[in-house]
């Protein structure tokens, strides 16, 4: 299941396979077909799973290589781009429009996202689900998927846009 990525700011949730969350990383939490188990691939992935928050393909490249791995960028684009394609991480872009990405759990979540700072956090809302079914089966649509994002301001930041 394909989604094209939004605008600027926007994030890209894709329905991720069944993992638990925060579990071990594994070789097979990138789920491409063209994703053999390497070690480059095993230090991009243990790299994703030390972030805490998004971080640019040169910033994830950055770390995997101060961690001692030889890794290329285009290696760590290949990568980053087949665990988007299977649902193994979050894409968002920047304010400069940069892809940048995190790992996600393995259950269908939304986003609270800062408008000023970029923190993300992944909710559940069961209200939404049940919204999304029901405008759904009222004009006839099944197999209906979506992703919802709320977008404000952090404690942090709505703390310091009091203060300015």
């Amino acid at each position: 299941m394909g989604y094209s990525l939004r605008s600027p700011g926007r994030l890209r949730s894709i329905p991720s396979p069944v993992r638990p969350p925060g579990g071990p990383v594994s070789d097979t939490d990138a789920r491409s077909p063209s994703l053999r188990p390497t070690r480059q691939r095993r230090a991009i992935t243990d790299a994703l799973a030390a972030a805490s928050d998004f971080q640019s393909a040169q910033e994830i490249h950055d770390s995997v290589r101060q961690g001692g791995d030889k890794v290329g960028l285009a290696t760590v684009y290949r990568t980053l781009q087949a665990m988007a394609d299977a649902g193994d991480v979050d894409v968002r872009h920047n304010p400069a429009g940069e892809a940048t990405y995190r790992r996600c759990s393995s259950s269908h979540h939304h986003h609270l996202v800062c408008r000023l700072c970029g923190r993300t956090v992944e909710i559940t809302g069961s209200a939404v689900e049940r919204w999304a079914h029901a405008i759904a089966d009222e004009h006839g649509f099944s197999e209906v998927s979506h992703t919802v994002e709320l977008v404000g301001l952090c404690a942090e930041c709505a703390a310091r846009a009091a203060r300015a």
